[in-house]
């Protein structure tokens, strides 16, 4: 199979991938003129609303180049940070990468990060440089930029643009000439990377596949070395871009496999697939990926779990970072703790859920994993505010910090310092990516507490930035944490939906800022509504704790003297009286219930 080239398309988000893929669709012919459209291989709704690649996605492109046939397969993969992980088994599944970089804004954190994912597979990189075409294109700016990060030599850099399809066609001959073709060992038997997958209705678990050895065929009996699971090869293909049966697939392709298992938990991505009764050992696969946030999701119909449970089972499919387990609260019932990568992440997740299943969803408010020890010597990981014990038996807490790479413009680099060290940032140093005389721009590196990062931080470095500045960030250890939990009381009620963990010395602010809002976004009643900020409540115990922050909705008072139009002002006060007793009679029956809405709880996460 000399004439096959596998290779993806990796970048930072919105630099083009999507359109340039479009393009190299467009050129080899695969598909049809009057079936094209923009972003093509971005096939959920929301890609297409957001603008956005949320899905790794394969297509086979068959491409004729001085009389030789070629198989072209590319994976277009995500940009953003919280899609990582897409990104990496995408790499796990080529021989080469195209390093996508926008004319207009140069190289970003993502590109980086992205690079060095390419480099540790071993990729061959080929660096390209988009939108040329636009007026704001700083085409050399850019270069010495690439040529910086990759030490690749100028005249490596293909020029391209993915909206005209200015030298797309150069791209798909350097394609051809660099990247190599997958090695071929004769009589190895078969084994088969299972990158990616997902669930229909009709036929089961759909696996996306890569072929490192031998041959696939329908008929032959296959095992998943991860599971053990053994069925039947009922149909081959490839993506072209949709769905297309073939009688094989040979070494070194990519495409997909059905077996006719229903079982979610039998195929699972990362695993082998190879013939049964056979010698043949498991692929490497993948590492498992650690999330980053956890949040709390609760169908708001208790009937409704079952078909959560199906839900998630089924994201799972597609989503291979998605990580959760089930969870009991008194006051939402049962639910899941998700591990997710990221706040987009989780957004994402819990819109296609309400969207593919419709399902309507109560989502707690984001924390990340603390490593508590307790003064009896145990050990244990919280996941939610809920399960931090409390301080009197905490004799410490360990928090998740991260390394984290900021690239921006020069003159952004005070306003950007000023950011990180409001949310407890270590400055680290600044390295100077592209030819200063050309407006070259730095990379800011930092440690910074996990939990400081995936709140709104990347929402107020792009306003600090005039949209400018771009944030990679990973794992870097845990360091110790003075943290407490604040737990909010709506109308003397503890909402667990609402609970956080908060650092002990901005704690009083944290609170304020949470009452505050609550009292612009819950509806008034016929009753008032007392909203407090309590650290350390005690649930169980319907009490303790001390009360830092607090506020009053008013209630909502019926006009009772609208129907009087004259008499005596006795008549008035006597309608009045009577109200004021009703209002007495209603608080001395105790308070009433407050339904919080799902704005409330979005609300608490953008910090002011």
């Amino acid at each position: 199979m000399n004439n096959v080239r596998n290779f993806c398309i990796i970048a930072h988000i919105d630099h083009g991938k999507s359109t340039l893929s479009d393009r190299l669709l467009e050129f080899t012919g695969t598909v049809n003129k009057r079936d094209m459209k923009a972003q093509l291989l971005d096939t959920m709704d929301l890609e297409r609303e957001r603008g956005i690649t949320i899905k790794l996605q394969p297509v086979r492109m068959d491409y004729t180049l001085g009389g030789t046939p070629y198989i072209l397969n590319l994976i277009d993969t995500p940009g953003h940070v919280d899609f990582t992980y897409e990104v990496s088994r995408s790499l796990a599944a080529c021989e080469g990468a195209v390093l996508l970089v926008d004319a207009t804004q140069g190289v970003q954190a993502q590109t980086i990060a992205n690079l060095y994912l390419a480099l540790d597979q071993g990729l061959t990189i080929i660096p390209v440089i988009n939108k040329i075409d636009l007026a704001g294109a700083e085409i050399e700016k850019t270069k010495e930029e690439i040529v910086r990060i990759t030490g690749c030599k100028k005249e490596e850099i293909i020029e391209v643009s993915g909206k005209t399809g200015q030298g797309v066609l150069e791209l798909l001959q350097v394609v051809i000439d660099r990247v190599p073709a997958p090695k071929i060992e004769d009589k190895k038997p078969l084994r088969a990377l299972i990158f990616d997958s997902n669930y229909d209705e009709y036929r089961g678990v759909v696996a996306y596949i890569r072929v490192v050895d031998g041959r696939l065929v329908p008929g032959m009996k296959v095992k998943m070395l991860g599971t053990g699971r053994i069925s039947e090869v009922l149909e081959t293909g490839y993506f072209k871009p949709k769905m297309q049966k073939s009688n094989n697939l040979e070494t070194g392709e990519i495409g997909y496999v059905v077996t006719g298992v229903k079982n979610i938990s039998k195929l699972r991505v990362g695993d082998t697939i190879a013939e049964n009764n056979t010698d043949a050992k498991a692929l490497p696969g993948y590492k498992n990926v650690r999330p980053m946030v956890y949040a709390g999701i609760f169908p708001k119909d208790g009937s409704n779990y079952a078909e959560l449970r199906e839900a998630m089972d089924k994201l799972k499919l597609s989503d291979a970072s998605l990580d959760f387990e089930p969870e009991r609260s008194e006051a939402l019932g049962v639910g899941f703790r998700v591990g997710f990568l990221g706040l987009l992440h989780l957004e994402i997740i819990t819109e296609r859920i309400k969207r593919e299943f419709d399902i309507d969803l109560m989502v707690t408010a984001p924390s990340v994993a603390y490593e508590v020890h307790k003064t009896n010597g145990e050990k244990i990981i919280i996941k939610s505010p809920q399960e931090l014990p409390d301080p009197s038996q905490r004799a410490e807490v360990l928090e998740p910090w991260v390394k984290a790479d900021i690239v921006t413009p020069k003159e952004f680099m005070g306003n950007i310092m000023q950011l990180v060290a409001t949310r407890q940032g270590e400055y680290k140093n600044t390295e100077y990516i592209g030819d200063e005389n050309l407006g070259g721009r730095v990379i800011l590196h930092y440690e910074m507490p996990l939990a400081s990062v995936v709140t709104d931080f990347y929402d107020k470095l792009k306003s600090t930035s005039s949209g400018y500045a771009s944030l990679n960030y990973e794992l870097a250890g845990q360091r110790e944490a003075e943290i407490d939990r604040l737990d909010i009381l709506v109308a003397e009620s503890p909402v667990e939906a609402l609970s956080t963990i908060v650092y002990r010395d901005t704690a009083y602010v944290d609170a304020r800022r949470v009452v505050d809002k609550l009292k612009d976004v819950l509806p008034r009643q016929m009753f008032e509504v007392k909203i407090q900020a309590i650290l350390n409540y005690r649930i169980e115990m319907k009490g303790g704790g001390k009360i830092i922050a607090s506020n009053r909705i008013p209630p909502m008072k019926k006009d009772v003297t609208a129907k009087l139009y004259g008499g005596d002002v006795t008549r008035k006060r006597k309608l009045l009286e009577k109200q004021k007793k009703g209002k007495r009679k209603m608080k001395e029956m105790g308070v009433g219930r407050v339904d919080i809405p799902p704005e409330a709880f979005t609300a608490i996460l953008k910090k002011d």
